[in-house]
C-alpha cells in the first residue's frame, strides 16, 4: 500500500440513480392536429416525476397520439379517442422503471370540450 501509514482512501459514494433512469418513452403526435400542447405538458409533468427518463417525440398520422414506452405500446388514441391521463402514464412508467410488465392504458380523458 502506498503512503502514509494512518491515510485510507475512501471511494466516492455511488452516483445516484435518477428515477426513470433507463425508461425511453417516445410520443407520436399529430401536430396539425394541434396535439403539440398536450404532447409538452405531457412531458412536462413525466420529467417532473422522473428527471432521468428520455423522452421523445415525432410527428404522426392525422388524429396520432400514440406513447411507446421502452418500445412497447402503451397508449393509443386512434383506438381510445382521448388523451392519457398523467396518472395512468406516471404508473407505466414506475412499473417500467422496476421491471414489471406494462398493460396498455385503455382509461383516456375526452380530446376536448364543446360548449
Amino acid at each position: 500500500m502506498s503512503g502514509e501509514p494512518g491515510q485510507t482512501s475512501v471511494a466516492p459514494p455511488p452516483e445516484e440513480v435518477e428515477p426513470g433512469s433507463g425508461v425511453r418513452i417516445m410520443v407520436e403526435y399529430c401536430e396539425p392536429c394541434g396535439f403539440e400542447a398536450t404532447y409538452l405538458e405531457l412531458a412536462s409533468a413525466v420529467k417532473e416525476q422522473y428527471p432521468g427518463i428520455e423522452i421523445e417525440s415525432r410527428l404522426g398520422g392525422t388524429g396520432a397520439f400514440e406513447i411507446e414506452i421502452n418500445g412497447q405500446l402503451v397508449f393509443s388514441k386512434l383506438e381510445n379517442g382521448g388523451f392519457p391521463y398523467e396518472k395512468d402514464l406516471i404508473e407505466a412508467i414506475r412499473r417500467a422503471s422496476k421491471g414489471e410488465p406494462l398493460e396498455k392504458i385503455t382509461n383516456s380523458r375526452p380530446p376536448c370540450v364543446i360548449l
